[in-house]
């Protein structure tokens, strides 16, 4: 399963996810992208690193990139952190292609850029991250 996480700068919620989900699914593609390329190369904002390293999650290895259309054939699903970025993602589809986009939570996961609840993210990123590893459509063989 290749599965790709987009947030708007790709350093707080979308690196968040993949450091969540690399534990997780250690045998699935994993990646993260931002909406946005103000942030292209960085390593993923520090009070998030902190907030992740604090659970055993490392982010210090990745960093930021912008999603691009190719990405649509890249992964399998395609998981947009908020309402916003999931528009942003599909404005961006090729027409005819059918790679499923979703929202990573039944409600959007704020910026914590914005909000400075690091942990409250994780805590939406990790429970999020539990459902989507239990939904059939995402498993491998199906």
């Amino acid at each position: 399963m290749r599965v790709l996480f987009v947030c708007l700068g790709n350093i707080c919620r979308s690196p968040a996810a993949e450091g969540v989900m690399r534990q997780r699914a250690p045998d699935w593609v994993i990646d993260s992208a931002g909406t946005g390329g103000w942030h292209v190369g960085d390593p993923p904002y520090g009070p998030m690193q902190q907030a992740a390293q604090r659970r055993g999650i490392d982010l210090s290895d990745l960093r930021a990139r912008q999603f691009q259309t190719a990405d649509f054939d890249r992964f399998d699903l395609i998981v947009a952190m908020d309402r916003q970025n999931l528009a942003d993602i599909e404005r961006l589809r090729p027409r005819d292609n059918a790679t499923p986009v979703r929202l990573m939570a039944e409600k959007d996961v704020p910026d914590p850029y914005y909000t400075r609840d690091f942990d409250g993210a994780l805590d939406l990123i990790e429970e999020a991250a539990t459902s989507l590893l239990a939904c059939k459509s995402v498993q491998p063989d199906q």
